[in-house]
């Protein structure tokens, strides 16, 4: 074996390392940051005194009225009345009286999912971790990694 081959070996092997070091510490910053996201969302349904249900995904809901109408898939395009607030009751977001209509695919994970537990008419509070939410980017006037509260009303499914 040539002194050029054992050097690109060798080089290969740390490159490795180095890579397989930053994944592992990448999933202990994820892991670390849903273990608070879920520490925050325990303590804000205890202080609020809510009977939220949690989906495993961290996701967590409360169900104040499921509605009677048909139940939109994470393909639907929907029509929802919406208050978006941050743990501290900052308000980040409101749709108008009428509500606003999207596709539920275009939007975040965390109503994705939380949307379809609904039916026509429910009414109710998603509690959406960072991971199901913005994650580490700061849209507007959320801060990075945060928990993000919704008090929502499933007005029509398309």
């Amino acid at each position: 074996m040539s002194k050029h081959s054992g050097l690109a070996i060798a080089s290969f092997f740390l490159l490795t390392l180095f890579i397989f070091s930053l994944a592992a510490c990448k999933k202990k910053k994820i892991e670390k940051q849903k273990t608070e996201d879920e520490k925050i969302i325990k303590e804000y349904i205890a202080s609020h005194n809510l009977n939220a249900t949690p989906t495993g995904s961290g996701l967590y809901y409360v169900m104040t009225s499921q509605g009677t109408g048909i139940q939109p898939t994470s393909a639907s395009s929907v029509t929802v009345y919406y208050k978006g607030y941050l743990t501290n009751g900052t308000v980040f977001d409101e749709s108008p009286g009428a509500g606003a209509s999207f596709s539920l695919g275009s939007v975040i994970k965390g109503w994705q999912e939380g949307i379809p537990l609904f039916k026509k008419g429910g009414k109710g509070i998603l509690l959406i971790p960072s991971s199901l939410g913005y994650g580490t980017t700061s849209p507007g006037k959320i801060p990075k990694n945060s928990v993000l509260i919704f008090d929502v009303e499933l007005l029509n499914v398309q």
